[in-house]
Formats: C-alpha cells, sequence, structure tokens
C-alpha cells in the first residue's frame, strides 16, 4: 500500500491519491511509494514546458510508472469527461495519484463519479481525509447519486 510522502501527495481511497502539481523529480518516489498510475488532470496550458505532458510522462515512465492524460478546467468537467477519468482510474491495477494546480479538481472529478459507486457521505468524508472540502458539492453529488446506472 503507499504511504505519504514528504511531497503533498493525499490518499482518499485505497488506490486513489490526489496532489498539487509534481514534477519529473518526483516520479522515482512515487513509484517507491507504490503508486502505479500518474493521471494527469492539469492542462499543458497552465505549466511550463518542464511540467507539459510530454515531459511529465517521460519521467514517470523511466520511473517504471504507467502515465495518463485527461485534462481538466471546471468547464470541462462534463459527464463524459468524468467518466472518461473514472476509467483512467478504475482500470489501473493498482493506485493512481492524480494531479492538478492543487488537487482539488482531481478530487472533484473522482468525487462526481465515485458518488454513483459509494454513499455521499462517505465521498465527501473520504475528500476531507485527504485534505479536501467538497461539502458545498453534496447537493451535486446527491443528485448524481440518484441517477440511473
Amino acid at each position: 500500500m503507499p504511504r505519504a510522502l514528504d511531497m503533498d501527495m493525499r490518499q482518499i481511497t485505497p488506490s486513489f491519491f490526489a496532489a498539487p502539481q509534481i514534477g519529473p523529480e518526483d516520479m522515482q518516489t512515487i513509484a517507491a511509494a507504490g503508486i502505479r498510475r500518474i493521471l494527469c488532470n492539469r492542462p499543458d496550458m497552465e505549466v511550463p514546458p518542464s511540467h507539459q505532458c510530454a515531459a511529465m510522462q517521460r519521467a514517470a515512465e523511466a520511473a517504471g510508472l504507467e502515465f495518463a492524460v485527461q485534462p481538466l478546467t471546471h468547464q470541462t468537467m462534463t459527464p463524459d469527461v468524468i467518466a472518461a477519468n473514472h476509467a483512467l482510474i478504475d482500470a489501473c491495477e493498482g493506485p493512481v495519484l492524480a494531479y492538478c494546480a492543487s488537487g482539488t479538481r482531481s478530487t472533484i472529478a473522482w468525487a462526481l463519479a465515485a458518488a454513483r459507486e459509494m454513499p455521499v457521505d462517505e465521498v465527501i468524508a473520504a475528500a476531507a481525509d485527504g485534505g479536501y472540502d467538497l461539502r458545498s458539492l453534496q447537493p451535486t453529488l446527491v443528485a448524481i447519486s440518484k441517477l440511473p446506472l
């Protein structure tokens, strides 16, 4: 099981972690912590070339990590994008670390999908345990939880 690192990697569930921006230099440490896949939720337009997807993917793969990209902005968190993001998490045979600027977008995207599978109070509590306050999303999460599967 992955363990917390000196970097700001926050456990949300046993198989999902969120973090603020990580760097190529962090990949060996992340791999050593037991993470299997890095999920980049940060659009390239937000970061310098050294932290854009191509550079991050090279560093992740050099460390033996899988790397997936699903850029998110608050405007692009549509049901299809959330489903695709969730599929990238769910399909991994091991823990996933998703990152964005602060980890909030990654956690919100996780929560929007998780509300269909877990009680909303547990989703909010898991996010809070990781340091992300999603209480303001409760009405949205409740509405999602009631949608037909």
